[in-house]
């Protein structure tokens, strides 16, 4: 029985999957080869805190590949902050390229309230 677990999830911009990484004060993401328990992968590979594989996230796709061995590899807690962080910087990219200010408040519960205020639009 394999442990691996894929996650479809939208995952598509290496540059904010970089930014993820220097927001959570990871390694940089790495293009390359590795191996999921005992499967061949290849893709764009994030390290996480306390994960024995790194995940490994296709652009093309916008799939994730992870194996965690249901938590005893690694924390779903990291993963969710990584993805959580993807999502924040990807929506600030998006944002900055049309020319918008991007406002950004932590909350007490763990989620991030992203505030874009509209180039030219009243504040």
């Amino acid at each position: 029985m394999s442990h691996i677990v894929r996650v479809e999830v939208q995952v598509r911009d290496p540059i904010a999957v970089a930014a993820a990484c220097r927001r959570l004060q990871l390694a940089p993401p790495q293009q390359r080869s590795t191996t999921l328990y005992q499967t061949a992968v290849a893709g764009l590979c994030v390290q996480l805190p306390g994960w024995h594989f790194p995940i490994v996230c296709h652009p093309e796709s916008g799939q994730v590949e992870f194996d965690n061995y249901n938590g005893c590899w690694g924390e779903q807690k990291e993963l969710d902050r990584f993805l959580q962080a993807y999502a924040v910087e990807k929506a600030k990219l998006e944002a900055r390229r049309q020319g918008h200010t991007v406002f950004e408040q932590p909350l007490t519960d763990g989620s991030i309230k992203l505030t874009v205020q509209v180039a030219g639009g009243a504040a």
